[in-house]
């Protein structure tokens, strides 16, 4: 009983240093991405500034706003640049209850998690937001013209690059399920139909109400749903064969 509570205690000891490590990094990225605020933020808008034409500017409607704006501009890249620490120190966590040829996946998982995740934040940046903003604007007419304030803006755009930046993890998703043992490559195969059905709904859900926007979500995570059932078949859980078929082998 004692052995087990000092082990108990020993994991939330490990697990408090881990997000102190994860902390302090976030910390770092923080600090740093705070002196280039104004030009973190001026890329941030680009692609809505760009929608709206040569007279688009944006607003804001509270004295503080800028500031608390720039400090959440800054909290976000720090957390974007200190992603490949905290998705260390989340396997690190992870990895004494796994087998030790498992470990050496380590290095693999932080790579492709942090590339695909950037993958994703780019792909909305460069292509959904600039089809997404340009469809939402053209509601405007002599009347009714956009002001659009900062805070809303930051609030809407960091939503849409994190939710294309988590879906692109999908792969990954697969694998991880896979080697769980919780779902399997013929499963996932066998139920494609119902996979692309909820890839639409999410996709419907997480970005701008127009068609356009929502298959250019929904495309990409189909491929990627293809490529994680691909490297569920490598790398996922060996299914055993049935002692008859391995007496007959």
């Amino acid at each position: 009983m004692d052995e087990a509570k000092m082990s108990f205690t020993a994991h939330l000891g490990e697990l408090r240093n881990r997000l102190i490590k994860c902390l302090v990094a976030v910390g770092i990225g923080f600090v740093g991405s705070y002196f280039f605020k104004e030009k973190l933020f001026q890329i941030l808008v680009h692609p809505l500034l760009k929608a709206m034409g040569e007279k688009g500017t944006l607003i804001f409607t509270g004295v503080p706003e800028p500031f608390f704006v720039y400090l959440k501009v800054s909290l976000v890249a720090g957390i974007f640049f200190s992603a490949p620490v905290i998705l260390y120190e989340i396997w690190a966590f992870v990895v004494p209850g796994l087998y030790s040829r498992e470990r050496r996946y380590v290095v693999p998982f932080v790579f492709f998690s942090s590339m695909l995740f950037l993958l994703g934040t780019l792909f909305g940046y460069y292509v959904v937001c600039p089809y997404g903003f340009k469809f939402l604007l053209g509601f405007a007419s002599y009347n009714i013209q956009p002001m659009l304030a900062i805070k809303e803006y930051f609030s809407f755009s960091t939503k849409l690059l994190l939710a294309f930046g988590f879906v692109f993890e999908l792969p990954l998703f697969i694998v991880f399920l896979s080697k769980a043992g919780i779902v399997s490559p013929k499963t996932l195969s066998r139920q494609r139909k119902y996979a692309i059905l909820v890839i639409f709904v999410t996709a419907a859900i997480l970005t701008p109400p127009d068609v356009a926007t929502q298959i250019m979500m929904a495309g990409p995570l189909i491929v990627l749903f293809e490529v994680g059932v691909i490297m569920a078949r490598i790398f996922g859980k060996k299914e055993e064969m049935p002692e008859g078929q391995k007496a007959e082998g």
